[in-house]
């Protein structure tokens, strides 16, 4: 899976004639799997439209303070939702307005309110990109944390030949899939994750498990390969397997399963999330064969099953980071404290099937995050996918 896969990626488009270079941009983070939001200032609309941007980002291009029905488009959002803010290309006069805090224009209101890392990649003649204002202004913008993608040589619009181009889409491609490479926040960390639910054989045909269906593990999974960490994904009954060279695929069944291979693997990792529902109790005598319904009662006995986050505190070193997951229906906080007081794990994760589209079998959730410290931290009812960087983003 690719590194830009459910990144947000924010381009600013501006008056310049490299501005043609762009749509196919978008189509290659598109096939990548990122999601992308477009916003052109007037000039940029000379040279490509706003509806081919439209057509190929699936979404709304951004031109103005205002939307088409007059309301106003918060610019401080569009700030806040993208991963990464590309501004390409960038034209001298819009790298003059960025380094300078001139703020006419909703891609300017933006830059100013962004706290995404800004990218600028300028385009134009040799002679402007040379002049010292233009050099000026760029090196300000590097001062200040903005990552300048030097332009290439070649031919440019004005017939001269030298440096000045912005590069190819394909180049700017490998800049975006090395800045998120770069900068992946769990680079090289090993992640243990537990998924889905455990199966207790009652005979060779029946079991007992729950209604887990592993979504949320799965997401949290794939969100701390996104970011760069090598993860352990010890998943249960029903749980995805996850297609990311990343991920480490290792299917069980039972609760014994499931302990036996998350100790292979804890000492070593740097992070531990158990978000799988794993049983409490098993049936203390397995079947050899399937029981016949014979008589109008079946009395199986049950016994407790190892508990693994339990045992993972017990052992977890100061370097180690445990964190695991509580679904209540009563007394949610308090049960969600005493858990994390006696698992002697570092977070809980709380939610519960009281609230209408969170818990089993939803692809939304909501949850509380408990710290060791007696903090609580509430969050909205989301995708899995938005709480799975919630959560990894806390830890």
């Amino acid at each position: 899976m690719s590194i830009l896969q459910n990144k947000k990626v924010l381009i600013g488009i501006t008056g310049s004639i490299a501005a043609y270079k762009i749509p196919m941009l978008i189509r290659l983070l598109i096939k990548e799997g990122a999601e992308v939001k477009v916003i052109v200032t007037k000039g940029a609309e000379q040279f490509v439209t706003k509806e081919l941007l439209a057509v190929l980002s699936n979404n709304t291009v951004i031109t103005g303070f205002y939307s088409s029905d007059g309301l106003w488009d918060n610019h401080v959002h569009w700030g806040l939702w993208a991963d990464v803010f590309l501004i390409a290309p960038a034209s001298a006069n819009t790298i003059s307005k960025l380094a300078n805090g001139y703020c006419d224009n909703q891609l300017t209101a933006i830059y100013l309110s962004a706290r995404c890392p800004v990218l600028v990649s300028p385009a134009m003649d040799l002679d402007m990109f040379k002049h010292f204002a233009v050099q000026n202004n760029l090196r300000n913008l590097e001062n200040h944390g903005v990552q300048v993608i030097q332009p290439e040589s070649g031919p440019l619009a004005s017939g001269l030949v030298g440096e000045g181009r912005m590069p190819e889409p394909e180049t700017l491609l490998q800049v975006l899939s090395d800045f998120f490479e770069k900068n992946a926040a769990l680079k090289d960390k090993i992640v243990l994750i537990t998924s889905g639910a455990s199966m207790e054989a009652i005979d060779p045909v029946r079991y007992i498990t729950n209604h887990s269906t592993g979504k949320m593990g799965a997401a949290i999974a794939e969100t701390c390969a996104n970011l760069g960490a090598k993860v352990i994904y010890v998943h249960g009954l029903q749980a995805v397997k996850i297609q990311n060279k990343n991920v480490k695929n290792i299917a069980v069944e039972s609760a014994e399963d499931m302990y036996n291979a998350v100790h292979t693997y804890f000492e070593s990792s740097d992070i531990a999330i158990m978000a799988a529902a794993v049983a409490d109790y098993k049936p203390k005598d397995v079947a050899k064969e399937k029981i016949k319904k014979h008589a109008e009662d079946l009395q199986i006995d049950l016994v407790k099953t190892k508990d693994i986050l339990f045992s993972l505190g017990q052992i977890k070193k100061e370097n180690q980071i445990l964190v695991g997951f509580a679904l209540e229906t009563e007394n949610q906080l308090e049960n969600a404290k005493t858990k994390l007081i006696k698992k002697k794990a570092d977070l809980i994760v709380l939610n519960t099937t009281k609230v209408e589209g969170a818990g089993f079998g939803h692809d939304t959730n909501q949850i509380i995050i408990l710290d060791k410290n007696n903090n609580t931290y509430n969050f909205e009812l989301k995708s899995k996918l938005d709480v799975a960087k919630d959560i990894v983003q806390f830890i």
